[in-house]
């Protein structure tokens, strides 16, 4: 049996009250009766057995007031028989305390948002036939409009709370779809920073990680032959491993607010720095450009900082020995071009090719800021990165 057939505590409640209250104006009506001598109301005297003809009527009523919600149907039908009962074979004048029953019980059958109008059809001619009972065509036709008001008294609060409730209803959808797309939003945020930090980590690893295992692959075949050349190399693989780790406490920091960490972003100010001794720099300027980069907001100047680096990274690791170059050209007016070229390799390769996880990288990072990125082979077998960054269209909304 699911919920909505099971009677609970407010359906017996339902009941109980519509029978007290019923029972009460049978015992009250004829006293209020003997206030009004020129109305008298025909009732039967208490005791008699019409009297206790209409307290059964009354309390058979409760049974369908207690089933209205789990059974409708059948309670709509039984609730207004009775009445039709009780004017075949009782006493004139006690139609009136047998109506209150099936009000109750229409509103409590309709109010789920149940469409049940030929049932509620049918009881309006129910009740119509009770109230014509051994009456003349005038009291069939009062008996017919006192039937459908019946049935409207009960359906109209019915229908009125209803859509209340459904209101109510698609609210707390509404509420609970908003919480969902919210819990949606913060956990796609959560995967972006995710993302953009795995980015972050790739890119600090593989420049100065691939820098280290190259230093440290020369320093082995330097120990026995060149000591002075193997203790220069094993100094610049510590420098290494402390500006590795400076750039890792500089990431930390940006998620720690209690972290002291030195927070600076990289730009293309620190380009010398970066390049150092493993490649050829060039900056190409226009002479009335002293600063280089102008016009191209701070996350864009990282994302061609980072290009760089893990573009020498990947000579590292797939093309050691191999001659590289960076060239960084500031004098067109609307964009400014970053190429790195790498020669062909001169020995093994430090890492399978095939990764790409560094080119795609690069080529998020292009696109946040809305520049756009080259790579491919050179004809001697080197490889060429270019990435050209507009002015006009930085993410952070400076211009040039």
């Amino acid at each position: 049996m699911s919920a909505s057939q099971r009677v609970t505590r407010g359906d017996v409640l339902a009941a109980v009250v519509t029978w007290s209250v019923a029972v009460a104006g049978l015992l009250l009506l004829p006293a209020i009766s003997a206030m009004e001598p020129a109305e008298p109301v025909e009732l039967p005297a208490a005791g008699s057995w019409p009297w206790w003809l209409v307290l059964l009527a009354l309390t058979a009523q409760a049974v369908p007031v207690l089933l209205a919600r789990a059974r409708p149907v059948p309670a709509l039908i039984a609730v207004a028989a009775i009445p039709v009962l009780l004017a075949v074979v009782g006493p004139t004048g006690s139609g009136g305390l047998v109506t209150l029953a099936p009000v109750v019980v229409v509103y409590r059958a309709t109010v789920g948002g149940r469409r049940l109008w030929g049932v509620l059809a049918v009881v309006a001619a129910l009740l119509t036939v009770a109230g014509a009972w051994r009456g003349d065509l005038a009291t069939a036709l009062t008996a017919l409009a006192q039937g459908v008001l019946l049935v409207l008294i009960g359906v109209v609060p019915a229908q009125v709370v209803g859509s209340r409730r459904a209101v109510l209803v698609a609210q707390a959808g509404e509420l609970r779809a908003l919480a969902r797309e919210r819990d949606a939003l913060i956990a796609t945020a959560v995967a972006t920073e995710r993302t953009a930090m795995a980015r972050e980590l790739h890119d600090i690893a593989a420049h100065h990680l691939s820098g280290i295992a190259l230093m440290a692959s020369a320093i082995d075949r330097q120990l026995d032959t060149d000591p002075v050349a193997a203790r220069q190399g094993l100094r610049a693989v510590r420098d290494q491993s402390r500006v590795v780790l400076t750039d890792l406490r500089r990431l930390v920091g940006l998620l720690r607010e209690d972290d002291p960490a030195e927070l600076s972003a990289w730009s293309l100010a620190s380009l010398p720095e970066l390049v150092g001794e493993s490649a050829t720099l060039r900056v190409l300027r226009a002479p009335d450009r002293a600063e280089l980069g102008a016009g191209i907001g701070p996350l864009a100047q990282l994302a061609g900082y980072r290009m760089v680096q893990e573009s020498l990274a990947n000579a590292r690791s797939h093309a050691p020995g191999a001659a590289c170059e960076v060239t960084v050209d500031d004098r067109d007016p609307t964009l400014l071009v970053i190429t790195v070229l790498n020669g062909p390799p001169t020995g093994a390769p430090l890492a399978a090719e095939g990764g790409g996880n560094g080119l795609r990288g690069m080529a998020e990072r292009a696109t946040l800021v809305g520049a756009t990125l080259r790579h491919g082979p050179t004809v001697d077998g080197g490889w060429q990165v270019r990435l050209a960054i507009p002015r006009a269209m930085t993410n952070d909304g400076d211009d040039a």
